[in-house]
């Protein structure tokens, strides 16, 4: 086995082109996968679903061998195939099996690492035992609820929140902006959280009418943080440019009234604004992700330390 200075990133869906351009410096491109092996540290890297942290090539005999060797290291890896299909599956099917039944929010993140490996031919393995996603390839689905939330954007927060590692608790305060129809609210207010919903749009009244959620018809990004309050979270899935949406988070942090930030960066058609997803990296005890239910979108978050 060898081991390889570098990365590996698995694009997010749709978006190798955006991590091509990221990583213009890469070794290889392996389907989805694309291979950096050099010691030196690329720039920000976005529109990934999952990064292998420590590759490592292995040459192999046979499928047997191949799998026990992965077994050696640990128990749970999840196929990535980009050629060699068939080869992949049967390695895959000499390993333990891995769970890709849908998850019912809220739930626990498995503290177990999650492996990934390809072939790259039909004796040369791929992996890492180490990945950026405790989730089989950054794939993570959830039970959908069909009824009650008004949309389906319900999926990016319950995922944002997971990965957060903390979600509001019963009575804390939080600001929806860009509310309508009530996805997200409809989230916060089922944790127990009171929330106020921002929006020029209207609620759907099923939302509006919680006895935990209050309304305000406005521009959430016009209003100044002293006409809030303080507020234990702040969430954001505004349809707007990202300096817009930078401006209002300065606006926020500088305050000192909010705690915690969940809020989605929309980028405009197909441009990407580089600068200002790196600006909003560059806060301190922030984050950037591509979710796997985000779309041409990423999600900035930032905690308070605990």
């Amino acid at each position: 086995m060898q081991y390889l200075n570098g990365k590996v990133y698995h694009a997010a869906g749709g978006f190798l082109g955006q991590l091509l351009e990221e990583v213009p410096d890469h070794t290889r491109v392996d389907g989805d996968l694309v291979s950096r092996w050099t010691s030196s540290e690329p720039g920000s890297v976005y529109w990934t679903r999952n990064v292998w942290e420590k590759p490592f090539l292995l040459e192999f005999d046979s499928i047997s061998q191949a799998a026990k060797a992965l077994k050696a290291i640990q128990r749970n890896w999840a196929a990535c195939p980009t050629r060699l299909y068939r080869r992949v599956a049967l390695i895959e099917e000499a390993l333990p099996g891995i769970s890709a039944k849908a998850r019912a929010f809220p739930f626990v993140i498995p503290a177990a690492p999650m492996g990934a490996f390809t072939l790259l031919d039909e004796h040369l393995l791929l992996g890492s035992a180490e990945c950026s996603s405790k989730f089989p390839n950054g794939e993570l689905s959830f039970i959908e609820d069909k009824g009650g939330p008004p949309s389906r954007a319900y999926l990016k927060l319950w995922e944002a929140l997971e990965l957060a590692g903390r979600m509001p608790c019963p009575g804390e305060c939080c600001l929806d902006a860009g509310a309508s129809p009530g996805g997200w609210t409809w989230v916060l207010s089922n944790l127990g959280a009171k929330v106020i919903s921002i929006d020029r749009a209207p609620l759907d009244p099923a939302i509006a009418t919680r006895a935990n959620v209050s309304y305000m018809s406005h521009d959430a990004f016009t209003l100044k943080p002293e006409d809030i309050g303080p507020v234990d979270w702040l969430f954001s899935d505004v349809i707007c440019y990202p300096p817009a949406l930078l401006a209002w988070i300065e606006k926020w942090l500088e305050s000192g009234l909010a705690k915690n930030f969940i809020c989605t960066i929309k980028m405009q058609g197909e441009h990407f604004d580089k600068a200002t997803t790196d600006r909003l990296a560059s806060i301190p005890d922030s984050r950037v992700v591509h979710l796997w239910h985000n779309k041409h979108e990423l999600t900035w978050m930032r905690l308070a330390r605990s």
